[in-house]
């Protein structure tokens, strides 16, 4: 096996032998037979635009099936056999109707011809040789960017599967990834090609998060700013980790009665701050702090635990029979809920102890989202020509357990008293309980919400320049990012689509992003690592 595609990667530069995050060799085999057979199958899709071919059921299952190869996902090595079958199934149905729509249909490429084995074994053995190096002759320059590109797809494939869960599609964005996959075939695109695919790939994102924006506001309201409980409630409990919105109704719903708690954990806590979610009386809190910490905090939970996306290596046999997995999650062993019947769940959690006692441990703010925060523009506006507010930050991204991820909290603790700092995704957790204060009435500390609701920044950004008559870039404003996993990719590519520059990433950069090609993001974006965080203050503020 090799991977690359999150940081945590050993030593930085790949996972040969076994994953940092857990995952088999025949898993990483599978997974990559899976995006081969996807690529053969976006050929298709391509060629069925052109003459009026689009099949929903395609467009459905290939971002299903992409998302399902994310980091921490689905480790289940069974369930990617069907996978694989299933995109070679559709694959030659869309032959058939690009052919009689008179489209092309005679690829020579392996991805649009190769037929599934018939064992494990077998289909692993077909991945093996289609993985991140099945290319070694290529120029390795442009081989960056075909996985820059990869990856990024990757992250807006699970954007644009949450969207589409909650009724928000748009073509355009399937037909973009459907590209971006066939163009990795194409040994004739140029680096210059590469690039505008790369920075198309984070134009696309930005549609995808908007659809996700509107899916999460049109069904559950606008975020409010709420404050929610670290402690808990006496009696049964339910966490939900992980992303999905409408995995949290259906939770809430069922539940509604049964005398349990349900408890957010990771990403989210932003949920909170949802009216249609805030309305249910027991939606009580939140419960667990950051991501290397998820095992201990799972382990000592008393109750049942739902996991509707990535979020967590393989859990430990312990406690393991407390966990279910929704949607594409998966792991062997883990009892897994296809249908959005959460019975197993509740009643797991009833037969549980739950928690013996209320505790109290304090409470945090969600709900920041740009419709809250542009409500009080004008307050901040002023607070910015007084001089009360000098600087902006936007400390955000994926969380992680590699040593080096200190350098987040130690930044938000430094950060000058006249200084906000706005904060989204599952990093926020290194500093998400520390009470900054506020400056003339606004939180020092604002939580925009889940790592998709980049959108929300991104468009408090834009308001904020209009306001000021000047461009984003001349904002007081310095945008710090931890990334992980693949969203997070697709995220920063978006922001370079923007043109937004002087971006500080870290803990480290990317393995996958060759000396040259940083040179690029470097001449163009002036994007640098982090360094620590008194150098980065100064050469920040000055």
């Amino acid at each position: 096996m090799f991977c690359y595609q999150c940081e945590q990667t050993v030593k930085g530069e790949g996972c040969e032998k076994i994953g940092v995050c857990g995952k088999q060799p025949e898993v990483a085999a599978l997974q990559d037979l899976l995006i081969h057979a996807v690529k053969g199958l976006s050929l298709y899709a391509v060629e069925g635009r052109k003459v009026g071919v689009i099949d929903p059921d395609v467009n459905k299952f290939t971002c299903e099936a992409i998302f399902s190869t994310l980091t921490n996902v689905d480790f289940d090595p069974d369930r990617f056999i069907g996978l694989i079958n299933r995109s070679v199934e559709l694959r030659d149905a869309l032959k058939d109707k690009v052919g009689t729509a008179g489209g092309k249909t005679d690829f020579t490429e392996d991805a649009a011809t190769f037929k599934p084995a018939d064992t494990l074994d077998e289909l692993v053995k077909q991945g093996e040789p289609v993985g991140l190096k099945s290319d070694p002759d290529v120029n390795q320059d442009i081989l960056s960017l075909r996985h820059v590109l990869t990856f990024g797809i990757k992250g807006v494939s699970a954007y644009t599967d949450h969207a589409r869960i909650l009724g928000q599609e748009d073509d355009s964005v399937y037909a973009f990834i459907h590209e971006g996959l066939a163009a990795t075939l194409n040994s004739d695109l140029t680096l210059e090609d590469w690039v505008g695919l790369v920075l198309k790939c984070g134009e696309i994102n930005l549609r995808a998060m908007e659809l996700l924006d509107a899916g999460n506001t049109g069904t559950y309201g606008h975020p409010v700013p709420t404050s929610v409980p670290l402690g808990a409630k006496k009696g049964k409990a339910i966490l939900v980790s992980g992303h999905d919105l409408k995995d949290l109704e259906e939770i809430l719903k069922r539940s509604d009665g049964k005398g349990i708690n349900v408890y957010t954990h990771g990403e989210m806590l932003p949920c909170h701050g949802y009216p249609e979610l805030k309305k249910y009386d027991h939606f009580y809190g939140h419960y667990g702090t950051a991501w290397q910490n998820q095992g201990k905090e799972f382990a000592a939970f008393p109750g049942a635990i739902v996991m509707t996306t990535n979020c967590i290596q393989k859990p430990k046999d312990s406690y393991k029979d407390n966990i279910f997995t929704t949607g594409l999650v998966g792991w062997p062993g883990i009892t897994h809920i296809a249908d959005k019947d959460f019975s197993p769940a509740i009643e797991k959690s009833l037969a549980m102890p739950g928690f013996e006692e209320d505790t109290d441990k304090g409470s945090v703010m969600v709900g920041f989202g740009r419709n809250a925060v542009m409500g009080v523009a004008d307050k901040v506006i002023d607070a910015v020509k007084a001089g009360a507010i000098k600087h902006f930050f936007l400390v955000a991204g994926c969380d992680g357990a590699k040593p080096g991820r200190n350098y987040y909290t130690e930044i938000v603790e430094k950060i000058p008293k006249d200084c906000v700092v706005l904060t989204l995704a599952c990093g926020k957790f290194r500093f998400f309980d520390k009470d900054l204060g506020d400056i003339g009435g606004i939180p020092r500390l604002l939580d925009i919400g889940q790592c998709n609701d980049a959108y929300s920044a991104i468009q408090i950004a834009v308001a904020l320049a209009k306001a000021f008559d000047c461009g984003v870039n001349d904002l007081p404003l310095s945008v710090i990012l931890s990334w992980y996993e693949q969203k997070a990719v697709s995220i920063l590519l978006t922001l370079l689509h923007l043109g937004i520059k002087d971006i500080r990433l870290g803990p480290s950069l990317p393995a996958f992003i060759t000396p040259n090609v940083l040179d690029v993001l470097v001449k163009n974006f002036n994007i640098m690592p982090i360094s620590t965080p008194d150098e980065d203050l100064k050469a920040i503020l000055g």
